[in-house]
């Protein structure tokens, strides 16, 4: 059962140590409401689409990176 703990206590701290990293590379959403407000008209259609497809994937892997450090967090609250 140790073992078990400390296997699950290690892949959480690099699955912790993963979703800080992510988290520091996605780009900040600077506009808030002010942006909502005042509106943006100096970006065309091809600035705002411009790196999509990297910020989807930065997203996608934050969502699982969250999910797996919440399920580890739990699997270690019943083994402890």
């Amino acid at each position: 059962m140790e073992t078990a703990k400390l296997i699950i206590a290690i892949v959480q701290l690099i699955v912790c140590i993963g979703l800080v990293v992510v988290v520091i590379f996605q780009p900040g959403k600077v506009d808030g409401m002010s942006g909502a407000l005042v509106g943006s008209s100096s970006e065309s259609f091809f600035s705002k689409n411009k790196g999509k497809t990297w910020e989807a994937a930065l997203e996608k892997i934050t969502t699982v990176g969250a999910i797996a450090f919440m399920v580890l967090s739990v699997a270690l609250y019943i083994l402890g």
